[in-house]
């Protein structure tokens, strides 16, 4: 620090001149005058913005500030290149003070000026010409810091004024030492317990902030999030037959709500704004895969005579989503195994559905009545053939069912003609089919005028089946060849002979005739006699397949008889009805003999 009378450059941490003893102003002069001229200027221009509520908010331009900020540093970085060059400019106008090294016989060397009068700059320093000694006194002398008068560290300066006292060698200690007043104000090395006391300091100011920035990120946090109306009154109702809830807002007699989503406005009557919403109203919309509950917000709005808006706590609650009915008829599983080319897979829809099969529109094929679907599957013979059914009716989420039909794979290629049928009231049917020419085909089931002109040489065949049994028949076909596995069809044809043939050969059931019927019930059914059933359904032991018990006696109180619906026949009975059914006995259950039903009159 330079003495303000003298001109002396003295000690930083010395209270006093070292020459004319001019007290000094350490505190004065540690404070860095340009940190006084940085300031913050306002920003020049600045964005308003309004919301939907009339809220102004003022925002300053961020390019205006940094263009500030950058004016700033440059004056600063201008001002401390001035200054630099005024202390460059002054130091190198002090003289360099001599240095002499003397005395060689000694351990340590010591650095001197040889002259009266006081010098400007000095470091006194001990060097050692022994390696570990050398060592222990740089860390010694390292570990020399310099406080004021208040305790604070000052900056230290790399040249040190020596006292009036002068210096001295130390024979004990074998080094050299200030014996002016520079020892004195030399502040011993800091105590170990100050040390902890000021990192116990620290790890409290850093657990202040951390709790500090939690509470404030919770304040902030709760300052975002929505504030929801505890006060609504909402209950499950009915709109047109269909789920919906009524919410009923409190309010001011005579005033309006308005609901953002429903973009309608409530009249406050009896102290309450009543709102019926319809569920299918929050999902008709969106499309893919629906969850089967979801939750819905409302948006109310206060709204005055003058147009203004003021926002109400929000409104929200749950609603179910129904799922799309879909009844699959057939397969009767998700999974069959099959041998044609064509395959029918039957299933019901509510009309007006929207269906898609392996990502194909297919709705114009729904009923318009009954919702029936029927579609004819091409079954490549690979292995699996997967078809995914989608539903998607009115007022519900989406319904997916996956149908696989396996088809076994074929070494020689086996076919069965497109279009071929499955069921027919007739006891023949011509069958056509391809092969891969010069193949060996056999016919396993009955037959009649087999057809081979063409098979080697396009493949082609034909023949007439032949079904002697009403009910489900099944065609067998072999094709075969010497080094090549032997591929199988077997294809199900449905036969039930007109009315007019089918029932003048059905049997009463009179108490005589049921009695016969429980004697020999398996010779009935190895011959599928046909009977005819009269009564009234006592009860449906299952739906699929439909069965159904009918007491047959003329009192409806015996003679019970199970009625089984087929697979290809759409009959659906009822309990308590009166039904008169034309079957042909299949077998037993639970004593009570079993029919297939195959024409069905109500009475």
């Amino acid at each position: 620090m330079k003495c303000p009378e003298c001109g002396q450059w003295n000690r930083a941490s010395m209270p006093h001149c070292i020459k004319c003893g001019a007290p000094l102003n350490i505190d004065g002069a540690s404070k860095l005058q340009w940190k006084n001229t940085l300031k913050d200027s306002g920003p020049s221009t600045a964005y308003l913005r309004a919301d939907e509520f009339g809220q102004v908010d003022s925002t300053p331009d961020a390019r205006d500030q940094l263009a500030g900020e950058m004016q700033e540093l440059k004056k600063r970085k201008h001002e401390g290149a001035e200054r630099q060059r005024r202390l460059s400019k002054k130091t190198a106008s002090r003289p360099e003070p001599e240095v002499i090294v003397t005395d060689d016989s000694s351990e340590y060397t010591r650095r001197v000026r040889r002259v009266e009068e006081p010098v400007t700059a000095i470091r006194v320093q001990p060097v050692s010409r022994n390696e570990k000694a050398r060592r222990e006194q740089s860390e010694i002398w390292n570990r020399v810091r310099f406080m004021d008068e208040n305790g604070a560290f000052v900056e230290s300066h790399t040249y040190d004024p020596v006292p009036a006292g002068g210096y001295g060698y130390s024979q004990g200690t074998g080094s050299w030492h200030l014996a002016g007043p520079l020892s004195k104000n030399i502040a011993p090395a800091p105590e170990k317990k100050k040390g902890i006391l000021k990192i116990l300091l620290m790890l409290l100011v850093v657990a202040l902030l951390g709790a500090g920035g939690y509470f404030g990120y919770r304040y902030l946090a709760s300052q975002d999030r929505p504030d929801y109306n505890k006060d609504a009154i909402i209950t499950a109702s009915l709109l047109d037959d269909l789920p919906a809830h009524t919410i009923l807002i409190p309010g001011e007699e005579g005033t309006t709500i308005y609901v953002r989503e429903l973009h309608a406005s409530y009249v406050v009557m009896d102290g309450f704004a009543t709102i019926v919403v319809a569920d299918h109203t929050w999902y008709d919309n969106l499309e893919g895969a629906l969850e089967e509950t979801m939750d819905v917000t409302m948006t109310p709005f206060l709204k005055t005579a003058s147009g203004k808006q003021t926002p109400l706590p929000l409104i929200t609650y749950p609603i179910t989503i129904p799922i799309s009915p879909i009844s699959l008829e057939s397969p009767e599983g998700l999974y069959k195994e099959v041998s044609t080319t064509m395959y029918s897979i039957k299933f019901t829809v509510r009309p007006d559905s929207r269906i898609t099969i392996n990502d194909q529109d297919y709705s114009d094929i729904v009923n318009d009545e009954t919702g029936e679907v029927v579609y004819n599957a091409t079954v490549q013979p690979i292995g699996i053939n997967p078809y995914v059914i989608k539903v998607r009716s009115r007022y519900c989420r989406e319904n997916t069912i996956n149908v696989t039909l396996y088809r076994e794979k074929q070494e020689i290629p086996l076919d069965l003609a497109v279009g071929t049928i499955g069921s027919t009231d007739k006891n023949v049917m011509r069958v056509t089919a391809t092969t891969l020419p010069g193949s060996e085909v056999h016919i396993l089931s009955d037959y009649s005028d087999f057809d081979i002109t063409e098979l080697d040489t396009t493949g082609k065949f034909s023949f007439i089946a032949i079904f002697k049994e009403v009910g489900e028949n099944t065609i067998t076909i072999t094709s075969s060849r010497e080094g090549m596995r032997t591929s199988v069809v077997n294809h199900k044809v449905y036969y039930v002979p007109r009315p007019e043939e089918y029932t003048p050969k059905a049997w009463s059931l009179s108490p005589e005739g049921y009695s016969e019927l429980l004697n020999n019930i398996k010779v009935r059914a190895d011959k599928h006699q046909i009977y005819v059933v009269m009564g009234t359904v006592k009860d449906i032991i299952n739906e699929k397949p439909l069965r159904v018990v009918i007491n047959t006696s003329e009192d409806g109180k015996s003679q019970p008889v199970v009625v089984e619906c087929p697979e290809q026949s759409k009959f659906h009975w009822e309990k308590g009805k009166y039904y008169r059914i034309f079957a042909d006995v299949s077998g037993v259950y639970d004593n009570m003999p079993v029919l297939i039903a195959r024409y069905s009159y109500i009475k």
